[in-house]
């Protein structure tokens, strides 16, 4: 079928709309009303399969220390891993690797939970199978397609609820939903700098004025860009103005600096209910040591910087971080973790009921583990996800956001009114550099 000059010109204007490299589908924006009883929440997939055991682990516990030899947390030296009061068993000493202390302070100020034991039930030790699964929400293969956050935003039942992923590409748990926007620059997000632009944005409104899912989708993207550029903040020549962030939070990593795209956009008040991050670089083989110790450094900062950041909103902020599986209890011969099978999932917030370690622990012994090989898991990632979702998402359609779950048990993580807990406190300035004189070599 030949394609008419304004079908053509239709098919491409969502190409133009996007010329500044960053790819858009749609946005729309809820307000005030729709946004008074619902978090922001952010969901950080770390993908490779983090060592949970490496994050934190008892360290005094014999079968820990037989299993995972010169790579485990030690329980003393400079190295020494931190103490977490109220820990899964009493007895046994639970510690947070020390390259992690930003968390330290976390926990201790009741912001953030860490879930212990648990993840996907599946016994999949298959990076992208485990991935789909827990992306889609489910527990095991099926023809269910969209993502869980998809899911999530269509069951509240509100058009205009608008999600975000800071990245080129929209994550698992978000496919299948036309509102969400990847935004790498929120500072990018518009037509391209023309004299013109006024007119080209005319023309393009002229363009979807239709009432086709294409035009729609077309309208919703000339709006968002609309939206946004009208609410972030702009210097007297009509540019955007460098984002500065608050309580002395510093962004100096790739996941810190996508969370800081987060936090600009969510101060914008355009009505940002979900944003998802994908990070790599947690599929430790061999050398675990320094690279886990990098990753978790800079995971630890990230969090620490964004909840910083958002302390005017971390009373409406809940963070979920969680990963695909966990590795395997015994290290493998390069010192480093095969593909396991439970892990660790974090929840930070104002509202969390942190300070505490979830869940049920199996224990290390070999008779305890899973195949006799990997930590059990006793806690469903879905019921973590449940409990956010009900008590501070304002859903709890459960069986629609996960099919197939069942058994869902409030664990206490989240509580859904009262006093918020106390903010963090703004980390010190950096300490002050001596001032260089470089003078020019000269030679004879």
């Amino acid at each position: 079928m030949d394609l008419s000059r304004r079908q053509f010109m239709i098919g491409c204007s969502a190409a133009i709309a996007a010329m500044s490299g960053t790819w858009i589908t749609n946005l729309a924006f809820a307000g005030p009303k729709d946004t008074a009883t619902r978090d922001l929440l952010v969901l950080i997939s770390l993908r490779g399969g983090m060592d949970g055991l490496s994050l934190v682990a008892p360290v005094n516990d014999g079968d820990y220390i037989a299993n995972r030899g010169g790579i485990g947390i030690p329980e003393s030296g400079t190295s020494a891993g931190l103490r977490l009061a109220n820990g899964p068993v009493a007895g046994l000493d639970f510690r947070l690797n020390a390259v992690a202390s930003p968390l330290k302070e976390l926990y201790d100020s009741k912001s953030l939970a860490i879930i212990h034991a648990c993840g996907l039930t599946n016994g999949t030790r298959s990076h992208f199978e485990a991935q789909e699964y827990m992306d889609r929400g489910i527990g095991t293969a099926s023809n269910t397609a969209a993502g869980w956050l998809t899911r999530h935003l269509a069951v509240l039942g509100n058009s205009t609820i608008p999600g975000m992923t800071p990245g080129s590409a929209t994550p698992g748990s978000l496919i299948g939903d036309s509102r969400v926007v990847a935004m790498p620059d929120v500072s990018n997000f518009k037509l391209q700098n023309s004299k013109y632009v006024k007119q080209q944005q005319a023309a393009l409104y002229t363009l979807y004025e239709g009432n086709t899912a294409i035009h729609q989708t077309g309208r919703g993207t000339l709006d968002a860009i609309t939206k946004i550029d009208s609410s972030i903040p702009k210097d007297k020549n009509g540019n955007p103005t460098p984002y500065v962030p608050e309580n002395g939070a510093v962004y100096d990593n790739g996941l810190s600096n996508a969370l800081k795209n987060v936090a600009r956009l969510a101060k914008m008040d355009v009505g940002l209910q979900v944003a998802a991050i994908d990070t790599g670089g947690w599929d430790h083989h061999e050398n675990l040591v320094p690279a886990f110790n990098a990753t978790a450094a800079n995971l630890a900062r990230s969090l620490s910087a964004f909840y910083n950041d958002m302390v005017r909103y971390y009373d409406k902020l809940t963070v979920v971080v969680v990963s695909e599986f966990g590795r395997r209890v015994k290290a493998n011969g390069s010192a480093g973790t095969d593909h396991g099978h439970g892990g660790v999932m974090m929840v930070l917030g104002g509202y969390v009921n942190g300070g505490k370690i979830y869940g049920s622990w199996p224990g290390l012994a070999v008779e305890q583990l899973d195949n006799r090989v990997d930590l059990a898991i006793t806690t469903d990632y879905r019921n973590v996800l449940s409990e956010v979702l009900i008590t501070r998402a304002g859903n709890a359609a459960i069986d629609q956001v996960f099919p197939g779950f069942t058994g869902y048990a409030p664990m206490g993580l989240v509580r859904g009114n009262g006093t918020p807990n106390t903010p963090p406190k703004a980390p010190p300035p950096p300490a002050a550099q001596p001032s260089k004189v470089y003078l020019p070599n000269v030679r004879k």
